[in-house]
């Protein structure tokens, strides 16, 4: 296993980024582009871009990459914004490496202990397949290549692993390669690919004969190994699925794992002996303090997690343990999707260094020794670095300050009540300092930057309040809250019979479903947009709205930074007047700017005072209005609406497994298809096939 691993060729495209796009810069952009770039290329770390909503902020930073041709990670503030961000970035840079990185979970609730009530929380999880794939895609691509932006979540602080490992573990197979077909499947499985000879999909492998196909975790291709007795005689490719046709590879093959979490077999046995030293140090802690409950319950779940490790690389909660598998000391930071950009970026002497330590072998014998962090750091050469756009800074930033704390206190409870050793504390997102030490070069971007930027910016701000369309702020009007439901309701009229869409802001998820069945009871098409909608569900959703499926979404906080919908003419802000984080300055600005790219947008605040925020806000807004009338003035523009096309997300909704048949009317030959299929025992297209059979028949 250790020899074909090691065997392994470590490739870094350097591919240029090259932006594809109808528009030329205009308005403030050009100033804007020019004095980033040469900021960047001069070495400047920090830097603040504050643009207005429809100024053209994403058009700006694909240009700032094009021009500074640096691997760039992209941060928002939450899943719906990246969506779009990716989306944007993936039409700019059509032919390089632009990926989604964001939670995979449509589900979530941690491991947790509440000893008022003497009650354990098994974590329960529902991982979305499809965004797995993407993350495997992303990473896989910021360690192969130069040419790659990935736009992710805050999410992006956790711990996904060592990014050495991850491609320690990698393994590169090629034609007339020397092995047999059962140790290939052996491999396969210690790299947590999983045999599925009837559902076949990313991350498995099926056995036809003396052939071996393997659906990719990032999937977007399927190998095809063809063995000729203990050689690889054949490997074949297919580039979009299992229905296409196979092209034969005559190069070599770099198979990732298919979790980030696969254990590299040469040091999992020191690894396994750190856990159990830990153990036992633990266990006699609790004994001397007469824990015995704590005792069994650590001693019994820890030894199961031991055997599993031991037989099949992995266990459940195998992160609990990553400071263990990756010769972390106690306290050290975790290794993110930060870190993977690190370790890609870095100059080409430590790079060599450390393709040495990889073939040379494991750690120093007797106790294992901690990796240190500057293997994977780079030198703080920014020459030698990545670009980090951390987009709606003013709310991204504080989102990862608070990550670590809530994450610990969690954690300590586990430990001290015998679920956890205490390494576990260090599976965990990123500390704000560890953060920072990883930047090299950050652009804080946003309409409403807060303090933490402007300091670290040295108060220098790059403004970018001009529209090129020469669309003005829209004009507000604030509204008392007596009867604002049927004032509402009759605003919201007017608009829909215009063909516009409109906006409503809440404070609370139920309110928002309230007023949404509230509209539609009243004949006007609504729909409400809250936390609680799947992640892969949401862009679906706003694609819907701004095709005027439906002319109103209701929404509470996923409804205001950089979201673009040039369809919307009216935001109506419910208890404007209600002091806090949803109604403070910085919010009820980004709130407004929705309405800012249209020709007639405007905005009604429902309040029974005008306060302090509501005041600032106003003011702000009707500042950029005359910097921006001054400049239609100046160059005889007239205000025009955005004209942006409604395309598809890209990962939003996977291709159905039957789309092939969409456009049969043929019954015969649906039923013959669905006896096929139920013969192969592949019984998922089976049933869908029946399902439309079923829905023919009806029609």
């Amino acid at each position: 296993m250790r020899s074909a691993l090691c065997a392994s060729r470590y490739t870094y495209t350097t591919m240029e980024f090259k932006i594809i796009s109808k528009y030329t810069p205009t308005g403030d952009q050009p100033q804007a582009i020019k004095k980033l770039t040469e900021n960047l290329k001069k070495g400047k770390k920090h830097q603040v871009l504050l643009g207005v909503t429809g100024s053209g902020k994403t058009f700006t930073m694909a240009q700032v990459i094009s021009k500074y041709q640096k691997p760039t990670l992209i941060v928002a503030c939450n899943k719906t914004l990246a969506a779009q961000l990716y989306q944007e970035m993936k039409e700019f840079f059509p032919n390089n490496g632009v990926h989604y990185f964001v939670s995979y979970y449509d589900y979530y609730q941690p491991e947790a202990y509440i000893p008022q009530t003497d009650t354990y929380i098994e974590k329960d999880a529902k991982i979305n397949q499809e965004i797995d794939r993407l993350r495997h895609s992303a990473a896989q691509d910021v360690l192969q290549r130069k040419d790659v932006i990935v736009v992710a979540s805050v999410s992006c602080i956790y711990n996904i692993g060592s990014p050495e490992n991850y491609q320690k573990v990698s393994w590169n197979i090629k034609p007339n390669q020397k092995i047999t077909r059962k140790d290939f499947i052996s491999h396969l499985i210690l790299l947590q690919y999983k045999r599925n000879d009837i559902d076949f999909k990313p991350a498995t492998f099926r056995v036809r004969g003396e052939i071996v196909e393997i659906y990719l975790v990032t999937g977007e291709k399927i190998l095809r190994i063809e063995f000729n007795g203990n050689t690889i005689q054949k490997i074949s490719v297919s580039q979009s699925g299992p229905n296409t046709s196979f092209k034969i590879q005559d190069s070599s093959f770099t198979l990732y794992p298919a979790t980030f979490w696969a254990a590299p077999q040469d040091t999992l046995p020191i690894a396994l002996e750190n856990i159990k030293l830990e153990l036992q140090e633990r266990l006699k802690e609790l004994k001397k303090q007469n824990k015995l409950v704590e005792y069994q319950r650590l001693e019994q779940k820890t030894n199961y997690d031991l055997e599993m490790l031991k037989e099949t690389g992995w266990c459940q909660g195998i992160e609990n343990y990553s400071s263990q598998l990756e010769f972390r000391k106690a306290g050290t930071p975790p290794f993110s999707l930060v870190d993977y950009f690190n370790y890609a970026t870095r100059s080409s002497s430590l790079r060599k260094v450390a393709r040495t330590s990889r073939v040379t072998g494991v750690p120093d014998s007797g106790a294992a020794r901690p990796r240190a962090r500057g293997d994977v750091a780079i030198s703080d050469n920014t020459n030698d670095g990545f670009l980090i756009f951390i987009d709606e800074s003013h709310i991204s930033l504080p989102q990862i300050k608070a990550m670590a704390i809530g994450d610990k206190i969690r954690k300590e409870t586990l430990i001290d009540f015998g679920f956890r050793l205490p390494s576990a504390i260090d599976n965990r997102p990123l500390r704000f300092q560890e953060f920072t030490e990883r930047e090299k070069q950050s652009i804080y971007v946003s309409a409403t930057p807060a303090d933490y930027e402007l300091q670290k910016s040295g108060k220098e701000v790059i403004e970018q309040i001009i529209r090129p369309t020469g669309l003005l702020e829209p004009s507000i009007e604030v509204k008392k809250t007596e009867n604002q439901i049927k004032d509402l309701l009759a605003e919201i009229k007017k608009e829909v019979a215009k063909k516009h869409r409109v906006l409503v802001i809440t404070l609370t998820k139920r309110l928002a479903e309230e007023i949404s069945d509230y509209l539609a009871e009243r004949n006007v098409k609504a729909q409400y947009l809250h936390s609680e909608i799947k992640t892969m569900e949401r862009p679906e959703v706003l694609k819907n709205f701004r095709q005027g499926k439906f002319d109103v979404l209701v929404g509470i906080n996923l409804l205001r930074e950089g979201l673009d919908l040039p369809e919307v003419a009216l935001v109506a802000i419910l208890d404007a007047d209600k002091e806090g984080f949803l109604r403070n300055k910085t919010t009820l600005i980004q709130t407004m700017g929705r309405a800012a790219r249209h020709q007639y947008g405007r905005v009604i605040l429902y309040g029974d005072s005008i306060t302090g925020s509501m005041k600032s806000a106003i003011d702000e807004i009707n500042r950029r209005r005359k910097i921006q009338e001054a400049y239609n003035k100046k160059h005889r523009i007239t205000p025009t609406a955005i004209i942006k096309d409604v395309r598809d997300w890209g990962f939003s909704k996977k291709e159905d497994v039957i789309s092939e048949f969409d456009a049969v009317q043929d019954k015969k030959l649906l039923e013959k298809e669905m006896k096929i299929a139920a013969k192969n025992m592949d019984f998922e297209r089976a049933a869908k096939i029946r399902d439309l059979l079923e829905k023919l028949k009806n029609e």
